[in-house]
């Protein structure tokens, strides 16, 4: 019995790859036009080849995540300049140094998420972060606390950037296109958790809504840590009372403060129908 896992009696792509780097240097070797074509960074990088750039940041992290048997994932999106509190003495502002509660509390859900996800054999319910410094450290980390595994989905920036040292090496992803990599935050989701952040956290956080508003996407328990931060930065009932959005729309979402908080709404979520701000159950 072909136990072979490619399944098909063709040479591997990999074993020309490998042979295709010995041959001799000649003139035509060297020329562009003779490289394989998918192992060509400058071909792979030519705008004609843009969709099938797009297919493979797709398909990448699809595989792997499907080859190490992630089920679903629990979404955390937040900032990433929001300090330890070891370290908010150097935040730049002093609101940073104030939201820096929210790093404990988004390492704390994350812990108690994942100690939750290890009682099952699969991997259900995995934090996903975007792999960065901040809350997304703090996700990370509160699932390596926990002794479980976490996905981070970086992105290159025009700035350096690493991801941070708690993600799960084997499920740690960089991305070019921004799309894709929020594809990916959505595709496994079983709930979104949205920490004080800036532009990139609020990008996350009205698409997530917006897909979810149209029935694009099921309907999550979503929530929103800190009713100070995002009432003053969004006014929600200004959209509702300006008719640009429904009144439901703003049940879509709820505020809470605490990790435990979090943890009993998407115990207890029922969906639509109850009041903004709510605790389902009580």
């Amino acid at each position: 019995m072909n136990t072979d896992p490619h399944r098909h009696p063709f040479r591997r792509s990999g074993e020309d790859r490998e042979t295709a780097s010995q041959i001799p240097d000649t003139p035509q070797t060297r020329a562009p036009s003779y490289a394989l074509a998918f192992a060509d960074p400058d071909f792979m990088c030519r705008d004609e080849l843009r969709p099938v750039r797009l297919q493979l940041e797709l398909l990448k992290p699809e595989m792997l995540m499907n080859e190490a048997k992630v089920q679903s994932t629990i979404v955390m999106f937040g900032g990433a300049r929001i300090p330890a509190p070891a370290n908010k003495d150097q935040a730049r502002t002093k609101t940073l140094a104030d939201l820096s509660k929210y790093y404990d509390e988004a390492r704390k859900f994350a812990r108690i998420v994942t100690t939750e996800g290890l009682k099952s054999d699969a991997l259900e319910n995995v934090i996903v972060t975007g792999g960065g410094p901040g809350v997304m450290e703090a996700g990370n980390r509160g699932a390596l606390d926990a002794g479980g595994k976490s996905i981070g989905l970086n992105i290159v920036l025009p700035h350096e950037q690493a991801p941070n040292e708690y993600v799960t090496p084997e499920l740690c992803f960089n991305f070019h296109y921004f799309a894709i990599r929020k594809m990916h935050f959505l595709m496994r989701a079983k709930a979104i958790c949205v920490f004080p952040g800036g532009f990139g956290t609020l990008d996350e956080t009205f698409e997530a809504l917006t897909l979810i508003q149209t029935g694009r996407m099921e309907r999550v328990p979503f929530l929103m840590f800190g009713r100070a931060f995002w009432e003053k930065i969004i006014n929600w009932d200004a959209l509702a009372d300006a008719g640009t959005i429904s009144e439901e729309d703003l049940n879509l979402f709820r505020f809470v403060e605490t990790a435990d908080e979090a943890v009993e709404v998407i115990a207890n979520w029922q969906g639509a129908g109850e009041k903004r701000g709510a605790i389902p159950g009580r």
